[in-house]
């Protein structure tokens, strides 16, 4: 019979993992509601994005800021013959200006879709233009569904937005499609 001799500096770290193991799964379990989305700290709740002249996109008296995310990615148009017709946007959502934490995804609709699963579907209800080399600035109504950051929104803004805008050129073949670079603030309520 072979016998393996184990060192007590072996032994305690084993009886350290043996009890570590159920503390993490216990401090885990605890965990299971936490959201994997950034929230919000209370202080900035409160805070409003600057709409400069565009007060009509204003949110709603007594609305609550819930969400707020920085969107790149393009504007999709398709050549109708006539004029380029938005077809939605493609964009990836972040927590973060420089683009470097990925919490969900912007998709025609529009729709915005969490990394958790909740999602919006917004209507557009009022516009503002504040670059005439940039897409609109926007207020819509939204239907929300599922758990998580995006839970209960019933409004969103659409602010400090960069390019996006269709092409002053006409297409070639109906049907065309056609990308343009774009960034965007989003605020959701």
């Amino acid at each position: 019979m072979k016998t393996t001799r184990r060192s007590p500096y072996a032994s305690a770290v084993a009886t350290l993992v043996t009890l570590a193991i159920p503390a993490f799964l216990a401090a885990c379990a605890n965990d299971a509601t936490r959201s994997l989305e950034p929230s919000l700290p209370k202080a900035l709740a409160s805070v409003q994005p600057d709409l400069g002249t565009c007060g009509n996109l204003a949110a709603p008296a007594g609305s609550t800021l819930v969400f707020h995310v920085y969107a790149r990615g393009v504007q999709i148009y398709r050549w109708t013959g006539t004029s380029w017709q938005l077809y939605g946007p493609n964009a990836v959502l972040s927590s973060d200006a420089e683009g470097n934490s990925t919490v969900g995804t912007h998709s025609p609709g529009p729709t915005w879709e969490t990394n958790s699963g909740s999602k919006a579907v917004g209507t557009a209800i009022d516009r503002c233009t504040v670059d005439p080399n940039a897409v609109q600035w926007l207020s819509l109504s939204a239907k929300s569904s599922g758990a998580g950051a995006l839970n209960g929104v019933t409004f969103v803004q659409r602010v400090n937005t960069v390019g996006g805008k269709a092409p002053a050129t006409g297409g070639t073949v109906i049907g065309e499609e056609i990308r343009v670079a774009y960034s965007a603030e989003y605020f959701f309520y």
